[in-house]
């Protein structure tokens, strides 16, 4: 059932792809909006039903909360950033390379060992996200390498953001845990907005529409879903599964814009699925 749930939120993300369909504003200032409105939004039972837990928090766990916050917000700049540089498929090839970071880290970092079937999970999860990616035949610009180079970066900022959230999740409630995540992100993309000159502002109705969308759907319903998930799941599966967002994406695609699914994508779809039933397979023992 957990794993289920986990499977829901990266639906609920995939829904950013449609979402953003219907913007005008920057990206940044968009990734800005959402995380005020989810903030404000979670604020009213924080205040009412958390405060003996925010009184209790240490120092450290508020510390790791805030950094893991931040690595968010540097993800979703990093991500954003690098769509004007790169085509699509690369960035989204790049970023999917999060799991790698993850399962390296929970080995080097935490010791935990990863059987070859799990690795192999990993491998054809991943393979297949490359699968579904590259059927975005996009052609990337003369800055192709910076738009790699940034979708990697965001890609490892996911990584850290995972892995510190495995940590906190164990002491800390997910409401908590997530409201200091996204007021920290919120910040971090509001400085790089400021420090980009980008006008706060301005952009109609329809912008602060879709942002409360991405809240709601992309964030309470999805993020703070893998938030959950951590205290119960491995941060590696957790990354794993989150690959199945394309197939997700390419479905909506068809249900709401008729975007035709080209073999490629199927068999894409299929190794990720595969991949996946393969680690719950691995995880179960």
């Amino acid at each position: 059932m957990k794993r289920l749930i986990v499977l829901l939120g990266v639906a609920g993300v995939s829904v950013s792809a449609v979402l953003v369909r219907w913007s005008t504003a920057p990206s940044l200032i968009l990734v800005l909006y959402r995380m005020l409105l989810v903030s404000v939004l979670m604020a009213p039972v924080v205040l009412l039903r958390c405060r003996a837990e925010f009184r209790r928090l240490s120092r450290r766990d508020m510390l790791l909360c805030l950094t893991s916050g931040l690595f968010l917000g540097i993800h979703f700049t990093a991500y954003f950033t690098s769509l004007r540089y790169t085509s699509i498929a690369s960035s989204e090839v790049l970023v999917d390379t999060e799991v790698f970071f993850v399962a390296l880290g929970s080995v080097l970092l935490w010791k935990q060992h990863l059987s070859r079937w799990a690795w192999l999970a990993i491998v054809l999860t991943f393979c297949g996200s490359v699968t579904v990616a590259l059927a975005d035949t996009s052609a990337a610009g003369s800055s192709a390498a910076l738009g790699d180079l940034l979708a990697l970066a965001g890609a490892g900022a996911m990584a850290v953001y995972t892995m510190i959230g495995a940590v906190c999740r164990k002491r800390i409630s997910t409401t908590v845990y997530t409201f200091l995540v996204y007021i920290s992100a919120a910040v971090t993309v509001l400085v790089i907005a400021l420090l980009k000159g980008l006008p706060l502002v301005g952009y109609g109705a329809v912008n602060w529409l879709t942002a409360l969308g991405l809240a709601v759907f992309c964030t309470l319903l999805g993020h703070s879903v893998f938030s959950w998930g951590l205290k119960y799941l491995s941060p590696a599966f957790i990354s794993t599964v989150k690959l199945l967002g394309p197939v997700f994406a390419a479905a909506w695609g068809l249900l709401l814009f008729h975007e035709r699914i080209g073999l490629p994508m199927v068999l894409g779809g299929l190794l990720i699925i595969g991949g996946i039933a393969l680690y719950n397979q691995v995880e179960a023992g």
